[in-house]
């Protein structure tokens, strides 16, 4: 991840992302709350869960950057998946009961069946996401509902994979590698997998790569940040969403935006280049990130997030 580090304890820390490669056993929530204590109760967030059981890449907003985070929340995420055919679980994945167990000796597909079955999934498509999951169904998180015996139904959702590799076929084990957008659920995928092979499957491990820009070589460990001694590790606000367009901004710009008005090309330097429906990274003469701009009729930028 480009930019300079900085300490969390500098008088000019404003806030960034945390990297955290989480391990298996605490919740997203858990995660969170270890930061902030590690940070001294400064505001925490994150970019969209990781399952319980699941390992890897959590990035964690603290301070102005929790104000970043729905533009954060959408990326492309990819994983590395270990699914187990002949079992099927009502949770779809290895913490959940068992539903079906295939009967000793039970035909294995060939890799080739299993990479035929795969094409399948490549492109956008609709998917039900897991009755045991954080979606909201009548108003009530579905898992809720689903643990205390209740039927749940869930409408389909857009997904999209850019991505599927099948990386090895040991006996009942198929693991993949996998890309695709927020929101895709690894363990519907493979529950799904399992009726079109036709020998059930649930999810067996899942370790999480990378979220949008983020990666496992940006990530510290929980038990880094629990010694505090992760803070040099913090990806600063002015290293984030840089693949978007930026308009560098005047000293009257830099005021103007600080209180929430809209600038134009007399508060920028240079064209503004700014495309409907595009968010725009507003920065200051030196570079530093100070909000995100929308663009407006007339050719103006309304700061939709101010980071000053």
């Amino acid at each position: 991840m480009p930019g300079r580090r900085r300490r969390a304890d500098d008088e000019t820390f404003r806030g960034g992302v945390l990297v955290i490669d989480k391990p298996a056993g605490p919740t997203s929530h858990d995660v969170v709350a270890v930061v902030r204590r590690a940070f001294r109760g400064a505001k925490v967030g994150h970019t969209g869960t990781l399952d319980p059981f699941a390992t890897g890449v959590l990035p964690i907003v603290i301070g102005r950057a929790t104000r970043l985070a729905r533009f954060l929340t959408g990326a492309d995420k990819e994983y590395d998946a270990l699914v187990r055919l002949g079992r099927s679980t009502d949770t779809y994945d290895v913490t959940g009961r068992v539903v079906y167990e295939a009967p000793e000796g039970f035909p294995l597909p060939s890799p080739a069946a299993v990479a035929e079955v795969l094409l399948g999934y490549l492109g956008s498509w609709m998917q039900t996401p897991p009755a045991y999951s954080a979606k909201q169904a009548d108003g009530v998180r579905a898992y809720a509902q689903a643990r205390r015996g209740r039927a749940v139904e869930l409408a389909p959702v857009p997904v999209r994979v850019e991505a599927l590799d099948l990386l090895s076929v040991d006996g009942p084990l198929v693991r993949l590698r996998l890309v695709s957008s927020a929101g895709f659920y690894v363990r519907a995928l493979a529950q799904d997998l399992g009726e079109r092979l036709g020998t059930g499957a649930t999810l067996e491990g899942l370790r999480r790569l990378r979220s949008g820009s983020f990666g496992l070589a940006d990530a510290v460990t929980l038990d880094a940040v629990v010694r505090s001694e992760a803070g040099s590790r913090v990806v600063p606000l002015d290293a984030l969403l840089t693949d978007w367009p930026a308009a560098v901004l005047t000293a009257e710009g830099v005021d103007w935006v600080a209180h929430g008005r809209a600038v134009g090309p007399g508060q920028c330097v240079g064209p503004l280049a700014a495309r409907s429906g595009t968010p725009v990274r507003l920065v200051g003469p030196d570079g530093s990130l100070l909000a995100v701009g929308e663009p407006g009729p007339g050719g103006v930028l309304h700061p939709a997030v101010v980071l000053v």
